[in-house]
């Protein structure tokens, strides 16, 4: 989107999340739209990182930080947004843990709405921002959900004059797939701040950016740090203060040209010689997507498995009963895979240069895993 102007350099993706935290914090501030705008609205289920302001927007229940919920700021949650069935291989399993579609997809979306139009619209003096992750849960649970909460996330924030974060980190780069690189544009939603990570340098190095508009951009650079005095009152006047981050490898050359590296080549034209020929990233997303659909559909005969979906270069098998780590750990290596067990999941996001037969070889290990969890 040609709003998301200006860009902050950060050393990762967690520290992107922290800068967007107190950009919103400063602009409000900077705005002089309420000095009480301090607290930040999330959504359960959501994972932002493991830095101290990431670590309070994460799931308190599910983000894995339970021995910090004593020192970290307290937030506010919202209820997650149920699964979007169509992303679901199987709409006769189960579902997904904590599933709340048992009366039907549109009546739990509408009820998550109602959820967040509630908590925004009574507690918004508050609220400096929404942080959320587009269109895709990742460490949360790798739940896939539908455009139209984003969408109504986007038409909250802007009546009630809270800024939309969507932490991209994890779905940024084509990773969900669609038309766009990034979830949310590609829901026809611009946030008002936008993280990026992960896939920025291919990998390769740790790198992170904050992206923002010049409305935001501005509102962050008029935030008054003082009032100097003097004795001469036409002397009086407000000093600005930039925006209080300053990572010593914010932006350094190495990961910059990895960075600029990786972008360059996802984002050239599948076929060079025609004007109108996808990105490249594209042509791998959808060939990794289909693949994904194709062998992980067999999951969904298993007695073990609760669900199985696919979005993007993501697949997901969700099984009944939590896994043993190290077991499966050990099997993966005796397979040839590398799979990171989950708590009942078991899910890759494939790197987008794999052949078919690479993928191929991924999911046929999940599926032995997944019929072996017994």
């Amino acid at each position: 989107s040609k709003d998301l102007s200006k860009v902050f350099y950060t050393d990762s993706g967690s520290v992107a999340v922290e800068v967007a935290l107190k950009m919103a914090w400063q602009y409000h501030r900077g705005t002089s739209s309420s000095m009480n705008k301090f607290k930040i609205a999330s959504v359960r289920s959501g994972y932002h990182g493991d830095t101290l302001g990431a670590m309070s927007v994460c799931d308190p229940v599910t983000g894995m930080h339970s021995a910090f919920q004593k020192v970290l700021p307290q937030q506010v949650f919202c209820q997650r947004p149920p699964c979007d069935n169509a992303r679901r291989l199987d709409r006769n399993l189960p579902g997904c843990s904590g599933c709340t579609c048992r009366d039907g997809e549109d009546a739990a979306l509408s009820a998550a709405m109602r959820d967040l139009e509630q908590t925004i619209s009574t507690q918004h003096d508050d609220l400096a921002a929404l942080i959320l992750e587009p269109i895709v849960q990742g460490a949360g649970g790798m739940r896939f959900y539908h455009p139209r909460y984003l969408q109504r996330a986007r038409e909250l924030c802007t009546e009630y004059n809270v800024l939309l974060i969507c932490d991209e980190i994890a779905t940024g780069f084509g990773r969900s797939g669609g038309d766009s690189p990034f979830a949310s544009l590609a829901a026809g939603v611009t946030p008002d701040i936008l993280c990026i990570g992960k896939a920025l340098t291919g990998g390769y190095m740790t790198l992170g950016a904050v992206i923002t508009t010049e409305r935001v951009a501005r509102g962050v650079s008029s935030t008054p740090v003082t009032t100097t005095r003097s004795n001469d009152k036409d002397d009086n006047k407000v000093v600005a203060l930039p925006l209080m981050h300053g990572p010593t490898f914010m932006a350094n050359p190495l990961a910059c040209s990895a960075a600029l590296a990786s972008t360059k080549l996802a984002m050239q034209p599948f076929e060079m010689d025609r004007d109108d020929s996808i990105p490249l990233w594209k042509h791998y997303v959808d060939r990794i997507e289909g693949e994904l659909q194709t062998h992980l559909r067999a999951a969904c005969d298993l007695d073990t498995v609760a669900d199985v979906r696919v979005r993007g270069a993501i697949g997901v098998v969700e099984l009944k009963q939590p896994m043993d780590n190290h077991k499966v750990t050990r099997r993966c290596q005796e397979l040839g895979v590398w799979l990171r067990p989950f708590g009942k999941l078991l899910y890759t996001m494939p790197p987008y240069v794999m052949t078919n037969e690479q993928v191929h070889k991924v999911t046929n290990a999940m599926l032995i895993l997944a019929d072996e969890n017994r």
